[in-house]
């Protein structure tokens, strides 16, 4: 029998630049959007493009919704249970 829940879920995390960024947000509007983002990417990790960079670190991904003018800069951890978000642009 189903448990009736959908995939698990990434939990989500933010660098300390992220999260000085985070807190400049006032908007509501850019609140929501930025949410929205981040609700896609917590469900697929592998969603964003991978930025070219050198394999000593993780893989930075950068996921853009071009709707609602977000862009994420982040990366995933080695068991793809937490997204840690580098960058926020909205």
């Amino acid at each position: 029998m189903s448990s009736g829940h959908g995939p698990r879920r990434a939990r989500i995390a933010f660098s300390d630049s992220a999260a000085k960024q985070l807190e400049n947000i006032t908007s509501e509007a850019a609140i929501h959007a930025l949410d929205r983002a981040l609700v896609v990417i917590s469900v697929d990790p592998e969603i964003g493009e991978p930025i070219p960079g050198d394999a000593s670190g993780p893989q930075l991904r950068q996921y853009t919704d071009e709707v609602e003018c977000v862009r994420v800069l982040y990366f995933v951890t080695a068991l793809r249970t937490v997204v840690v978000v580098a960058y926020i642009e909205v």
